[in-house]
Order: structure tokens, then C-alpha cells, then sequence
């Protein structure tokens, strides 16, 4: 394993503004340690259950992003402690994290997930969606949730051009969301891109990527 050479490389490629987040699911403590003594805190896991038991096994200067989709049963499982949820999709999602977050008197910050891939595989929320929700009186009264922009995941496919359009969609959509003023909607994050479109991802405006196998090697 040379999780250490690994993630070098890719920060050394990284421009200053763009987030590594190592999506590190299935991966054991071990690797994750690898990665954290190599200077990586951000970390991304896709099930509740297991981001708990590593955020119990681990040192307390990580942030733990929930990147996978999430079920509304679960979120009380990660309130107390989660930095970022990347897959919000609906509206009765964030007023549970609102609720759990108020019992940790915390804020907790959110991701809208907006469907750009053509795959009806993916989850997320239409343009028109993610503009109604932030428009709302609801979402206003939202004190313990903070949206602070939008994750999307792009067709699986090696059509590059495809992708392009849809990474450079997620952007439009941003920028169109950007001008809706309300207190607790702070657009600062696009959470595009993974292992094997990143760059490309960065080129069409992402600021935070989501990879994993480039740093931890396949998933058995």
C-alpha cells in the first residue's frame, strides 16, 4: 500500500482552493491511520455505522463527511459529531438533521445533492428543487442547519463530454442558487468529481472532491 505516495501526489497536483476529502469507506482504521499520519483529516464515508466506529477509534481533529446516501433514521447515529453531509436530497432529511443537530446544540452543514447524471441510479433533487427549498419560510426556520452548497455525481461513463456537461451544469445550478439570500444558506462548496474525473471535475469550478481508490488502491 503506498496510501502515503498516493495522497502527496494528488495534493501536489491540487490547486490551493480545492478540498481532498478521502473517501475512505470499507477501508480499514489501519489505512485511514496511513492517510491521517500522512497529513489527511477530511474523510468521507458512505455508511453511518461504519463512520461511527471509526470516529470512535480515531483521533478528534477529523472531519467526518457523510458522503453517501442517508437515511433518516440514522442521523442520530452521526449528529454529534459530523462535519459536512454532502447527499441531502430532501426536504423532511434536513428537517430531521435540524432536529438531531438542535439536541447537540450544534449547526450542522449541508450539501444539497442535485441530480445532473442522466443514470436514474443517482439520487438528488432538481434545480427548481434545491430554489423552492432554500426559498421557503420551512427552511428559514431552520436554526441548527446551515446549507452551504450543492454535491452532484456524474454519469458512469467514459463519455468525457457527457460529464463535462454535467459537472459544468452543478455549476450553473450554484451560481443560479447563489443570489437567494436567507441566513442559514452560505454557498461557498461544489463537491464534484472523484478518482477518475477530478480534474476534470476542478476544471468545470469544483472545490471539493470525493476520491478514494487514487489514494487507498481498489475496493475488494
Amino acid at each position: 500500500m503506498h496510501i502515503q505516495e498516493n495522497l502527496q501526489h494528488i495534493k501536489s497536483t491540487l490547486p490551493n482552493h480545492v478540498t481532498l476529502v478521502a473517501v475512505s469507506k470499507t477501508k480499514p482504521v489501519s489505512d485511514l491511520m496511513e492517510a491521517y499520519n500522512a497529513g489527511q483529516r477530511i474523510f468521507g464515508e458512505n455508511k453511518i455505522q461504519e463512520m461511527v466506529e471509526k470516529y470512535e477509534a480515531m483521533p478528534k481533529d477529523i472531519e467526518w463527511h457523510m458522503i453517501g446516501h442517508v437515511q433518516r433514521n440514522k442521523v442520530k447515529y452521526m449528529a454529534g459529531f459530523v462535519s459536512l453531509i454532502h447527499g441531502v436530497d430532501n426536504f423532511k432529511l434536513l428537517l430531521e438533521i435540524n432536529r438531531q443537530a438542535k439536541r447537540y446544540r450544534r449547526v450542522i452543514n449541508c450539501l444539497l445533492q442535485i441530480k445532473i447524471a442522466a443514470e436514474d441510479s443517482k439520487f438528488g433533487m432538481t434545480a427548481s428543487e434545491a430554489s423552492e427549498i432554500l426559498k421557503s419560510e420551512a427552511f428559514s426556520e431552520l436554526k441548527n442547519v446551515q446549507i452551504v452548497g450543492v454535491m452532484g455525481m456524474a454519469t458512469f461513463t467514459e463519455n468525457e463530454n457527457q460529464i463535462k456537461k454535467e459537472f459544468t451544469l452543478l455549476k450553473t445550478v450554484f451560481d443560479d442558487l447563489k443570489s437567494i439570500k436567507t441566513f442559514n444558506f452560505k454557498p461557498e462548496t461544489i463537491s464534484m468529481g472523484m478518482s477518475g474525473d477530478y480534474t476534470l471535475a476542478i476544471d468545470c469550478g469544483s472545490n471539493m472532491i470525493r476520491v478514494g481508490s487514487s489514494i487507498f488502491g481498489e475496493r475488494l
